[in-house]
Parts: structure tokens; sequence; C-alpha cells
């Protein structure tokens, strides 16, 4: 079993979205995720959506021991949710290659809180 943890602080992310906008939320986030997001219902839940994937994206590359970079782009790392409100991960690109080539056989969980002013989220790596 392989785990991986991260806390975010929502202001943070927020600041990085009110700062540099498209660059940042294209460069970080998937279509999907960014659909989630600005949907959320409020620009405080908007930031506490964000913030929250930032911290799941994080937690995977503690677990995958990549860090974010060569072998996990963040947005190569999606969390969306199932329709019960499960959040599930799921991996694109060179993020998928480096799972498959070193986690055959295993499977993603994700979890993720948070607060007003801060996002957790950790994952787990295991055999399926």
């Amino acid at each position: 079993m392989y785990i991986g943890t991260d806390i975010v602080e929502v202001d943070r992310i927020r600041k990085a979205i009110e700062r540099t906008g498209e660059p940042f939320l294209t460069r970080v986030f998937t279509p999907a995720e960014r659909q989630y997001c600005d949907n959320a219902g409020g620009s405080r839940r908007r930031y506490d959506s964000y913030a929250a994937r930032f911290a799941a994206k994080e937690a995977y590359s503690k677990a995958a021991g990549t860090g974010i970079g060569a072998n996990a782009g963040l947005n190569e790392i999606e969390v969306t949710n199932l329709e019960s409100g499960m959040p599930v991960l799921t991996l694109y690109g060179t993020a998928k290659a480096y799972f498959d080539a070193h986690f055959a056989g295993c499977r993603i969980d994700v979890s993720l809180s948070h607060t007003a002013k801060l996002a957790v989220a950790t994952v787990l790596i295991t055999k399926d």
C-alpha cells in the first residue's frame, strides 16, 4: 500500500486563480474538473472545490512517488465525482503510463475534505 496526503490553504488557490486566471486553470485542472468546480455553487464553494482537487493531485504524486513534473503533470491527474458524490481519481498521459508501468494490478482511492480555510486529500494506492 502507498499513501499520500496533502493540505492546501483555500486562499492560496483562490489567489492563484484571481491573479493568473485561465493560464493557471488550464495548466492545473482538466475541463471536467473546471466544470464541476465552476458549478459548485457560489465563489466560496468554487475555491474549496478547486483547492481539494489540487490537494488530491499533490497527494497522488506523493503516494506514487513521482512528484509533479516529468511523470505526472497536474492536468493529467483528474478528480471527478460519481453521482453518489464519491470522488474518483483518473490518470491520463504520462501519469497513466507511469502508473501502469509501476503499479500494475493496483487501484487508486481518494478522499477529500475542506473547511473554509483548508482543503485536504488522501490518496491510497493498493493492490486490487
